[in-house]
């Protein structure tokens, strides 16, 4: 990978990282309701699962996407519904000290298994395999860019995290969470919007 192509994937990388999107809203408020150590499993299932996610794109699964254009769309109808229920999940989450015992942050493996029905995180996917992988060369070319986006990654999506244990000292009302944990959904149900309306 040339510099002039490093640099690229690196700016892209942290550009499409630190913006909001439904990982980062539910990282901040994941810190807000339970903390920075408990979010952790979810940071990493975030950061590792996406670059899974980048690899296996970059392996072959674009192509697959164009032969048959309907999973695509499959894949659009899950998102929804998994994105809408989670946001039901954030707008009810209880204050730590009311929270039901079961209550938790994502694990790994829910985080990590989330990319795959995160628009946001599948197109940056397949955005970074398609313009910053080296022509032809191969898997390396794909392991590469997966390397680097978790790379980058991780340190982004931590800062939200840790973004919402600051605020949590202020969030100490139950009115004031709840507020907080409705506006957060909300926004969550906003993410939709670039999925849902197609650009002109």
């Amino acid at each position: 990978m040339t510099y002039e192509l490093l640099s690229g994937l690196v700016i892209f990388a942290f550009a499409a990282s630190i913006t909001p999107g439904p990982n980062n809203i539910m990282l901040m408020a994941s810190g807000v309701n339970f903390g920075l150590a408990r979010t952790v499993p979810h940071m990493l299932g975030v950061s590792l699962g996406h670059a899974a996610m980048t690899l296996i794109l970059g392996l072959g699964l674009v192509q697959v996407f164009e032969v048959i254009p309907w999973l695509r769309t499959a894949l659009t109808v899950i998102s929804v519904a998994y994105l809408l229920w989670l946001a039901w999940k954030v707008a009810n989450a209880a204050p730590p000290k009311d929270a039901d015992i079961d209550a938790r942050p994502l694990t790994f493996l829910q985080a990590a298994g989330f990319q795959w029905v995160n628009p946001k995180a599948v197109y940056m996917s397949i955005y970074a395999q398609t313009t910053y992988a080296p022509e032809g060369s191969g898997w390396q070319g794909a392991l590469a860019v997966a390397a680097v986006f978790a790379l980058v990654n991780l340190p982004s999506v931590a800062t939200w995290a840790w973004g919402g244990t600051q605020i949590r000292r202020w969030l100490n009302g139950p009115g004031r969470l709840r507020a907080f944990n409705w506006t957060m959904a909300a926004l969550l149900v906003l993410s939709l919007y670039p999925m849902l309306v197609p650009s002109s």
